[in-house]
């Protein structure tokens, strides 16, 4: 005790113990500073970063799609351009075939009428009436013949039961023999379908009882 109250007299104890103390304190309260307020010569931080990353690849993302929206747009503008030109081109030349054909009718039709100008005997008509029957059976062939290769079919109603989307009625007549009421019994002017879609209507008279007779 005597030696031991001399040195605590003298501070030399207490300078021991409070020294380590004070340090460690003055240390911990630096981390703790340099933790809550960095300096600020250290930068942005990982976070702002991290987004600024994020921007520019969205903004990359950005300009890509708008390329590809561009490149799509022309394109389809490039479509409707091409079909544009086809619908036109099928509007003008869609009937090209069925035209090349009738040109052969119409060389039938010019050598008939060549054949009977050119005849040396005019008082003979009956070599001109063969001539003139034998170029109209011919043209009527291939007039048939063009239609049946194009689709275009000549209806036939006659006994059939009236039909206002293929006929149209020009009369009423009585009924006869094995005629029943209803169906047409005369056709004044052929109709035609193409493909099985009517064009023109058949002209027809339609049969009916005496005595609803108009």
């Amino acid at each position: 005790m005597r030696l031991f109250l001399p040195l605590l007299s003298r501070g030399v104890v207490c300078r021991a113990w409070l020294r380590p103390f004070s340090t460690a304190t003055q240390r911990t309260a630096g981390e703790d500073c340099s933790s809550e307020d960095p300096p600020d010569g250290l930068g942005p931080s990982l976070a702002e970063r991290a987004l600024k990353l994020k921007a520019v690849k969205l903004e990359k993302e950005v300009q890509d799609l708008t390329v590809r929206y561009q490149r799509a747009v022309a394109d389809g503008e490039n479509i409707r351009r091409r079909t544009q030109r086809c619908v036109e081109d099928a509007k003008i030349f869609g009937i090209q075939s069925f035209c090349k054909d009738l040109v052969e009718v119409a060389d039938i039709l010019e050598k008939t009428t060549e054949c009977i100008s050119e005849e040396t005997e005019p008082g003979d008509q009956k070599l001109t009436l063969e001539k003139i029957f034998r170029g109209l059976a011919l043209l009527e062939a291939k007039l048939k013949s063009v239609f049946a290769k194009h689709g275009l079919e000549k209806m036939t109603p006659i006994g059939d039961k009236y039909d206002p989307h293929e006929h149209e009625l020009i009369c009423h007549v009585p009924a006869g023999v094995g005629v029943q009421p209803g169906t047409v019994a005369l056709v004044r002017q052929d109709g035609y379908k193409l493909h099985g879609r009517t064009i023109r209507l058949a002209q027809v008279e339609v049969a009916v009882e005496s005595q609803r007779r108009l």
